[in-house]
């Protein structure tokens, strides 16, 4: 009886140790913050796109493998085996009944010896295909990196939104309180109560909007991730606000860079290298081709009318070697080879224009990047002098409705202003690091912040 009762506590022990380790590990999970280097390192190993790329690559390797055993000499083993029944005919009018075995076997090989170089073409355009999915691949890697950047700072964006309107709506909640003793002592009208009110209503609006936006960009971002929604949260980071040194000077320098180093302006070369050795590999089938052969048979057969030497008896006395080369020479083709070859000649061509405007798409993008950076930056720094002449209208306007020199409206009017240039200036922030981070994205500079 003591036993068992040690035995059931021991049991509720470990569903209790269990439960514990099942809880501990879930609100481990939901409480991480992600950093910014969590989001990329997460995307990088998770993207469906980027998987998809590295199977892709694993096919190559297999299409290398194949290309190389072009050059390996086909080896065969065959066997057969046969059994006949029924009457011959021996004499006229004579017939017996036959049993008649028949086994043969052999050994075949078989070398290619030339073929217009169309191995080794192959070959080479196995390895350029795995180079030119290289580049593809790290494409796609920056392409998952610069939107998990986008999507983490519009977090960072919208959280700094959230706390204005915290801190606008707590900044109501005690004018309220202030303007109600005001009027409790019969310094100011009721009306300014209600106004006060109205006020904290409305910036209990905005923040209700602001937290919205706030959930919004986390979700985007989750979804990015590809991870649950339910618990997810990003490490806050406060950025300072950015120097306008960050901002690169010259975007020719930029340009230069990219041009020569940029995976799509790799990728559209390789294609390049590619499309010719389709050309070379199409102008092999107007040379001859030359292969060799070499094969090994022997047999044996068994009857019930004869007395047969034995099985490996037979096998010995039967086999025999056969060499052979055999020399193709292609007069006409019913056009195949003409067309084949015409046709890669015009993804040649096609590979050209497509690097021509690959060139021509980075540099518009990158132009493009370049004159966006240099607006946001004007409108940051627009943003940054409308914010310090707002909060010090809005406090000289405070200062003049606690001395009833100014009414409710016209303070509401001037903090309204001072709201909508914080926004604006945060908007402006995050806008400029995310357009010089966009630069940094073409001069393959790490994606922190």
């Amino acid at each position: 009886m003591r036993m068992m009762k040690i035995k059931i506590l021991f049991n509720i022990m470990k569903k209790q140790i269990l439960l514990f380790f099942v809880l501990s590990t879930f609100f481990s999970n939901a409480q991480k913050k992600w950093t910014l280097e969590d989001c990329v390192i997460y995307a990088l190993e998770n993207n469906i796109s980027i998987k998809q790329t590295e199977n892709a690559l694993l096919i190559n390797d297999q299409d290398i493998i194949s290309a190389k055993g072009n050059f390996m000499p086909l080896l065969g083993i065959n066997a057969s085996q046969s059994l006949s029944l029924g009457n011959i005919q021996v004499f006229d009018g004579q017939f017996i009944d036959r049993t008649f075995h028949s086994t043969n076997m052999g050994v075949s090989l078989s070398q290619t010896v030339f073929n217009g170089f169309r191995n080794t073409n192959i070959y080479k355009q196995s390895l350029i295909n795995k180079e030119a999915n290289l580049e593809d691949y790290k494409r796609i890697k920056d392409n998952v990196s610069l939107n998990v950047v986008n999507s983490y700072l519009n977090v960072l964006l919208n959280k700094e939104n959230l706390n204005i309107a915290h801190a606008q709506y707590a900044f109501s909640v005690e004018q309220l309180e202030r303007i109600e003793e005001l009027v409790k002592a019969g310094i100011q009208p009721e009306a300014n109560r209600y106004d006060a009110q109205a006020t904290l209503a409305s910036d209990e609006q905005r923040l209700t909007v602001a937290e919205n936006n706030y959930n919004l960009a986390l979700l985007s971002l989750s979804q990015v991730l590809q991870v649950p929604f339910d618990g997810f949260d990003v490490e806050f980071i406060e950025l300072e606000n950015p120097s306008e040194l960050i901002m690169y000077s010259n975007v020719d320098d930029i340009l230069s860079f990219a041009l020569n180093n940029r995976s799509e302006i790799k990728l559209a070369k390789k294609n390049i290298e590619s499309a010719e050795l389709s050309k070379e590999i199409s102008k092999s089938g107007f040379y001859p081709s030359l292969s060799f052969s070499y094969g090994l048979n022997a047999g044996a057969n068994f009857s019930n009318l004869t007395s047969d030497n034995s099985f490996f008896q037979q096998i010995n006395d039967n086999r025999g070697h056969a060499f052979g080369l055999r020399l193709n020479i292609p007069i006409y083709s019913r056009n195949q080879n003409k067309t084949a070859l015409s046709k890669s000649k015009i993804q040649v061509e096609n590979s050209g224009l497509a690097l021509a405007q690959a060139k021509v798409d980075l540099e518009s993008n990158i132009r493009r990047a370049y004159n966006d950076a240099k607006a946001s930056l004007k409108s940051f720094t627009s943003s940054k002098k409308s914010v310090s002449a707002r909060q010090f209208s809005f406090e000289n306007a405070q200062e003049r409705y606690n001395i009833g020199a100014l009414n409710s409206l016209d303070l509401e009017q001037n903090r309204t202003q001072l709201i909508n240039a914080q926004s604006s200036l945060v908007q402006a922030k995050y806008d400029f690091i995310f357009k010089t981070k966009v630069l940094d994205f073409y001069l393959g500079k790490p994606l922190d912040l």
